[in-house]
Parts: C-alpha cells; structure tokens; sequence
C-alpha cells in the first residue's frame, strides 16, 4: 500500500516563514535517513518518511486531532504546533536542539519512543510514536503525553499516516480549550499580518 494514497498533501504545509526557519530541514536522502533513525534507537514509520520527503517538516494547516478522552488542552482533542523533520538542524526537528532526546533528558517525558510534534504549550504537552507494543509491521502508535497531567499518555491514533489523515481544523471542535497555567501560545506572524493587513483594508 502506499503511504498517503488520494491524499492531497499540496495543501496540507502553512508555507510561512517561521515553519522555514523552525521546522523545516534539508531534503532527505537515505544516509540522512539511516543516521536520524541510528541516533533515536529506532526506526521511523514508512509514512512518516514519505510525508518528509515531500516536505521534511512543518506547521500543518489543519492542526487538531480528535481524542476519546480529555486532555490538559481540551475535552474532546489535542493541537499540536508542527510536526519535526528528519533532520539535526531546525532547533524543532528530531534531533534538533528541541527534539526527542531533549524532551526526555530535560523535560522529563518517558522514554516510550520518538517525540516527533509539539504543542502550543511550549512543552507541557507532545506527540509520540509509541513503541511499547508495535506489531510485525513495526507500526507505532501515536499517543499524546501530557505533562500538566503527571505525563499521562493518550491514545490518539493507531498509526502516524492516520494520524495525519486524521488532522482537522480547531474550528471543528465545539468544546472550550483549557489552557494550561501559564502557558506560552504561538501565534503565526504570518497570520498576525494577515488579520493586521484585513483590518487595515
């Protein structure tokens, strides 16, 4: 099967400077590939390299995901701010200077698998490939550690490409977001322009 078949990934990046400087790394090649997955201990989803391939790393422009139970964000889902390249360079890739190994050793976060998007709490909350009980495929879980909540872990979804599949706007969500105490959120500045330029018109 492959990955990401009828799925239109031409719209699914911001393309806003910030996601440039942050998110996004180098294109990736097969050695870049090979010594990401040797550093983290583990192999990556065959999905997630594909959806790498065609941009490695980013701010996706549907940004939430539905949840059965309630978490420190919300009652009914979880947001995240990007979603991290295969890479060392942007201070949120994998192994950047923000990446899974960071959130482990500084932060605290189990050592369940590979910590690949975070949140708007500026690290009160992420998204991991969950490793603990992957199948033949070698298929991890995506599961969402909350910190606010002594890491509790959330089921989220059964593998990375439905998670992705899976991502939809905050605007489909009824529920109030509970804010964690004093948490920083992270706004686009291409986005403050672009309501700045609106009310200007």
């Amino acid at each position: 099967m492959i990955a990401f078949d009828n799925f239109d990934l031409k719209d699914f990046w911001v393309g806003s400077d910030y996601e440039q400087k942050e998110y996004i790394g180098k294109d990736l090649d097969d050695v870049l590939i090979k010594s990401i997955q040797h550093e983290l201990g583990q192999e990556l989803p065959k999905s997630y390299i594909e959806l790498m391939r065609f941009q490695n790393g980013g701010i996706p422009i549907n940004n939430c995901h539905a949840t059965n139970t309630k978490t420190s964000w919300a009652e009914d889902h979880v947001a995240i701010s990007g979603i991290y390249a295969i890479d060392r360079n942007p201070r949120y890739s994998l192994c950047g200077l923000f990446g899974s190994q960071f959130m482990v050793s500084e932060w605290g976060y189990p050592e369940i698998g590979i910590y690949f998007a975070n949140c708007p709490s500026a690290g009160h909350d992420m998204l991991c490939l969950d490793y603990r009980d992957v199948g033949i495929d070698n298929e991890p879980s995506v599961v969402h550690v909350d910190q606010e909540l002594d890491y509790c872990i959330t089921f989220v979804a059964p593998d990375f490409e439905t998670f992705i599949r899976g991502l939809s706007k905050e605007d489909m969500f009824m529920d109030e977001v509970v804010m964690p105490k004093n948490a920083k959120v992270w706004v686009d500045p291409a986005f403050l322009k672009k309501q700045k330029d609106l009310g200007n018109a």
